[in-house]
Parts: structure tokens; C-alpha cells; sequence
């Protein structure tokens, strides 16, 4: 990256969003960030609001702006609301992607773009992998993505981020029980924390390191390449309940929802990152100290 190149960052106002902004304002860049969220902005950043779903009006944006590099973050998050709506998701994360890398192919094919994809996408060649929509949609996502990448030439690499936890504004696992926590500690709620499945085990990897996976991605990734970004350790939700309780002065029980001790583990291995010379930083009770923290600092929002 040179000085002042120009960096989009979609869907800025998101969790991710807002860190990727945070980090990439330290650096000397113009950037650019891309919100559908009225009213928003970020300190001295340029904010644009648009629908990704706007073809034309997404196309007219990459035109004026004409990008020297995209980070796409925007998109549907959680499999549960996925379940729900299932054309949301696959429009929001499948066809508003497409639209997007079109423009670029379009208005700034020179453009160098890092597509946040996730590692709950499937292996589109065996439908028995094949578990919720939101996988799917972030499969054809993907799918898109390397079409446009091999068949047009175009810099395009693609991030599977695992569970990304962190401060901040989150519907993730980590942020959920730190809500209710903060809450127990104020005595607003019942002191137990409900869990369906406190075996699973899953990669949890602090967003602030994803971001700066990204800005590698960006400068190093290779073209048409798919790169997992992820801690590379694995840790229980039990795990994660006992890292917060020592971290409180609460005391709290646990609820199990569901009757499974079932141990599912969730794979993910970033050696092909770390090749280019990244290395995630903050450990997991770090992170969830900074969770706590924020939650106490800023309230708790509907959980």
C-alpha cells in the first residue's frame, strides 16, 4: 500500500467494521467507508451510505471513488437469523457481492479486493457438509468470487475468519455471555448463563487480529487464493465460561437448553497466513477481559 491510495471498507458500521476502521485510520490512506446505516460516520473517515443491493447506484460509487483496494466486510453474520430468511442471506451475501466485484470489473479492475467470507462455508463438492443457509450463502459467495478472480483477471483473495470475538457492539457467543454477565453484576437478571452445548469446541480469534490479517491479505494475499484466518487453537465453551468467571467477582450457574455431550470441533488452520508473515497477538483471555470491559463501559444492548 502506497500513500493515499484509496481503501472502501464495506459495511463499516458493523462489528468488524468499526475495528477495520479504527486500524486502517492510523495508516496514511484515504479511506472510504461504505455503510447502508443512516447517520453514521467515523471520526475524520468519509462516509458514504448504499444498498449493496443498488446495482446501479454501486456501480456509479466504484466510478466516482475508483478504489485502489476493497475490504468487504458487509453482509448477514449469524446463522440463526439465516435459518429464518434464508433468500436474505443468500442476496445480502451472495448477489451483494456479485455486485460489487462487477463494478470493480467494470469501473477499477485494477482494484485489489479481500473478500470476508467465513469459515462456516461449505465444500460445495459434497452436500453432505451442507448444514444451514448462511453456509450456503457464503459458499456462493465465495464461488463468485474466484469465478471473477480466474475468468476476468481480476486481484481478488478471499478470508475465511473464524469466530471473532473482541470489544465491541457483537450477536457472537462471547459477547452474549459478557452481556449477561455485566447484567448479573448489576443484578438485572437471573445469575446462570444458558448453553445448549458446553463441549463444543470452536476457534475464537480476536478481531483486532483479523484485521490486521486483512491488511496482509491485501498487501500479500495471492490472487484467486482462499485463506483461513483463525487462532489455530481450539477451546470449549466450557473454556470460555471459566476464563469469565475468573474475570468477575459474580457468581453464576449454568444452564444447559438441550441434553448433548456431544463434542463437536470446528477445524481451522492459518499456516497459509502465517506464511506471509502473520501472527495473531491477543490471547483469549485478553480478548475477553476487553469484552467485559466494553460491556460495563457501554451497557448491554437487546440480547
Amino acid at each position: 500500500m502506497n500513500a493515499k491510495d484509496k481503501l472502501l471498507i464495506t459495511g463499516a458500521s458493523g462489528f468488524t467494521g468499526y475495528h477495520a476502521c479504527e486500524h486502517f485510520s492510523k495508516l496514511d490512506l484515504d479511506i472510504i467507508a461504505l455503510t447502508k446505516k443512516k447517520n453514521f460516520c467515523y471520526k475524520k473517515i468519509e462516509t458514504v451510505q448504499c444498498d449493496l443491493f443498488d446495482k446501479g447506484r454501486v456501480k456509479d460509487l466504484i466510478k466516482h471513488i475508483k478504489p485502489n483496494y476493497v475490504l468487504h466486510l458487509a453482509g448477514r453474520s449469524t446463522v440463526g437469523r439465516s435459518w429464518e430468511d434464508p433468500l436474505d442471506s443468500l442476496e445480502v451475501n451472495a448477489m451483494g457481492t456479485a455486485y460489487l466485484i462487477e463494478a470493480l470489473r467494470q469501473e477499477s479492475p485494477a482494484c485489489k479486493t479481500v473478500i470476508v467470507s467465513s469459515a462456516l462455508q461449505f465444500n460445495p463438492t459434497s452436500i453432505s457438509t451442507f448444514n444451514h443457509p448462511y453456509g450456503l450463502s457464503k459458499t456462493i459467495q465465495s464461488i463468485f468470487s474466484q469465478f471473477w478472480a480466474t475468468l476476468y483477471n481480476m486481484h481478488i483473495v478471499i478470508a475465511k475468519p473464524s469466530n471473532l470475538i473482541g470489544p465491541g457492539f457483537s450477536t457472537g457467543v462471547c459477547s452474549i455471555f459478557a452481556q449477561k454477565i455485566v447484567d448479573m453484576e448489576k443484578n438485572k437478571v437471573k445469575e446462570f448463563l444458558e448453553i445448549n452445548n458446553p463441549n463444543i469446541k470452536l476457534d475464537f480469534l480476536d478481531v483486532r487480529d483479523a484485521v490486521k490479517a486483512y491488511e496482509t491479505l491485501l498487501i500479500k494475499g495471492k490472487s484467486g487464493e482462499t485463506y483461513e484466518v483463525s487462532s489455530g487453537q481450539n477451546h470449549s465453551l466450557e473454556d470460555v465460561i471459566n476464563c469469565f468467571r475468573s474475570l468477575t467477582t459474580v457468581g453464576f450457574g449454568i444452564k444447559l437448553t438441550k441434553n448433548s455431550n456431544s463434542s463437536e470441533v470446528v477445524e481451522s488452520t492459518p499456516l497459509k497466513l502465517m506464511r506471509l508473515g502473520w501472527n495473531p497477538v491477543v490471547s483469549l483471555e485478553s480478548s475477553l477481559r476487553d469484552i467485559l470491559k466494553f460491556y460495563r463501559h457501554n451497557g448491554s444492548h437487546s440480547i
